[in-house]
């Protein structure tokens, strides 16, 4: 039987609300978000949750998540727990690459997400941000729910400590305690709806407001390289402060760039110039083309006199970064670089 329910109050009552039916008896950070997340779209924005196992009540549910034994989206049945489940957004949706199994999160992001995401942020569907959050939100948010819930491993190997304050895990200690029978599961699940759903929406925000601005700066520099040098190896950021490793590395395969960006000019916080090298991957500490043998470990006029370039202030002992008094100096210390690199 039901345990409990979201329905508003008697002026919701009067109309005929949605239903969203999910499993009673303990709660998972799965199914909270599920819920959250389909409450953030206006056709379930006053929506009842009906949590319950009962056949028959499922039944009255215009959509249903984590429970009934079925994955079937033409009627809105989103579980996963079936024997013949092994669904995933890569076999969903061919062009991602994700391959952890879904939980009903995962179901309801992939069905609902643009949608969701497009309504959270308040512009169209088909803007190509949507498109680009959504990947972006489920790489770093729903997909460790997924794996959590779907008990996937991380690695192969024993974990050399346990993290016990990741969502998942706090979500779990708001069910009610073993010895507290008289305990309304209710609260705790609302309180879980809110804690998964003010998380979600907190990545989004901070992806919306800092990251995409941020790629932003980096594909109009990435665009603009040929400006800068007729090589269109050295790009140079606006501002410091970007983070633009990330995008770099991604805007070069969406933008198909045949020669890959080998230096990154930009403002410190002291108005002077650095050039950093792009390493190889974004998990490596090897650069594409490091900065001259003979600079590393130099500093100021010593610098100036061996690279023959005015205005140096260092270069850093393995030859990843380096720093010049102007933009003109530290171009020229790129364009060198690039030109004793190919020697």
């Amino acid at each position: 039987m039901a345990d409990s329910n979201g329905g508003g109050g008697d002026s919701k009552r009067s109309r005929v609300l949605k239903k969203i039916g999910t499993h009673s008896g303990s709660f998972h950070c799965d199914e909270a978000l599920a819920c959250f997340l389909l409450r953030t779209l206006p056709e379930y924005k006053d929506a009842e949750i009906c949590r319950t196992r009962d056949p028959k009540m499922l039944d009255t549910c215009d959509i249903v998540v984590d429970v009934g034994g079925v994955y079937d989206p033409s009627k809105h049945r989103y579980d996963h727990h079936q024997r013949s489940f092994k669904e995933t957004m890569n076999s969903l949706r061919p062009e991602t690459p994700w391959t952890t199994k879904l939980s009903s999160a995962g179901l309801v992001y992939l069905h609902f997400g643009e949608e969701i995401i497009a309504n959270a942020l308040k512009i169209d569907n088909t803007d190509d941000k949507v498109s680009t959050l959504y990947n972006k939100m489920y790489e770093n948010f729903v997909e460790e729910i997924d794996a959590i819930d779907n008990g996937v491993s991380q690695t192969e190997e024993k974990p050399k400590y346990v993290i016990s304050s990741h969502l998942s895990s706090r979500v779990k200690h708001l069910n009610p305690a073993w010895n507290q029978p008289d305990a309304d599961p209710w609260e705790g699940f609302q309180k879980a709806m809110a804690l998964t759903g003010e998380e979600f929406l907190l990545r989004l925000n901070f992806y919306n407001d800092s990251w995409w601005p941020a790629r932003e700066i980096v594909e109009t520099a990435l665009k603009q390289r040929f400006e800068v040098d007729s090589s269109g190896e050295i790009m140079v950021l606006p501002q410091g402060g970007c983070p633009w490793k990330e995008h770099l590395y991604d805007l070069e395969k969406t933008l198909n760039v045949e020669t890959p960006i080998k230096y990154v000019l930009y403002s410190d916080q002291s108005d002077k110039w650095r050039i950093q090298c792009v390493s190889v991957d974004s998990h490596s500490f090897e650069n594409r083309l490091s900065l001259p043998e003979k600079w590393r470990g130099v500093r100021d006029a010593e610098l100036s006199e061996v690279s023959g370039i005015p205005g140096c202030i260092f270069v850093h002992a393995t030859g990843f970064i380096g720093g010049n008094e102007t933009h003109e100096g530290v171009l020229q210390m790129a364009r060198t670089s690039l030109t004793m690199g190919k020697q």
